[in-house]
């Protein structure tokens, strides 16, 4: 008798070993600087799915947004994060527990594509900034598409997410966050392109920088 082996199954939460991580992180440190340190607000938790895969998409003004977008949505959300940083000692550990994956440079679409479907095979959140860089105003002038075309490879839904107020994070010649307010809103989850077809990934894609959009522009 031949016994064939069975497709693994998606997972819908992420490893356990990785939410105890995020969670420790979260209340030590992430969470009391959100609420306190920056006398943070946030909107819309009840819009976040708890479980499965999910493209978290938001604006970009600091090198605080990641984690206080994790911490904002209420899960872990994994960035794609370049190669060198694994190769860090005791660094490299840290952050794959919170969900990062690496890239290789010169590669980084084609990798950071393959290994966002993964981390959502596993049930992870993945984040991506629509603009792909930061901007000094937060605003999104030219969303890419990258987040609806994983969306439409997983058939996940993306969730919008407006993140105020961080770039007034660090002014010119600050080596020290500034304790600015902060706002952050969460959208509706909106659902995947059927297909990776280009026009229905930009129709997505411009659908959800307009929903960030106006999320912002509510403002504090």
């Amino acid at each position: 008798m031949v016994v064939q082996n069975k497709p693994e199954m998606s997972r819908d939460r992420e490893p356990p070993v990785n939410l105890l991580w995020y969670h420790l992180f979260k209340w030590s440190v992430v969470s009391p600087m959100l609420g306190l340190y920056f006398r943070g607000r946030v909107y819309g938790t009840d819009q976040v799915p708890k479980t499965g895969g999910l493209v978290v998409v938001a604006n970009h003004a600091s090198d605080f947004d990641p984690p206080l977008l994790s911490a904002a949505v209420r899960r872990p959300v994994s960035y794609m994060a370049k190669e060198e940083l694994f190769k860090v000692p005791v660094l490299s550990q840290a952050i794959r527990l919170y969900g990062a994956y690496p890239v290789k440079r010169g590669s980084a679409d084609r990798s950071a594509i393959r290994e966002a479907l993964k981390q959502l095979e596993q049930g992870w959140a993945v984040g991506i900034f629509l603009q792909g860089t930061r901007t000094p105003d937060g605003r999104i002038p030219d969303p890419k598409i990258g987040a609806a075309l994983i969306a439409a490879k997983a058939q996940v839904p993306l969730l919008p997410v407006s993140l105020w107020g961080t770039q007034r994070i660090f002014t010119k010649g600050s080596s020290i966050p500034r304790p600015t307010p902060l706002t952050i809103r969460i959208g509706a989850p909106i659902a995947p392109p059927p297909s990776t077809a280009r026009e229905g990934l930009e129709v997505i894609t411009t659908q959800c920088a307009t929903e960030i959009h106006r999320l912002h522009d509510l403002g504090r």
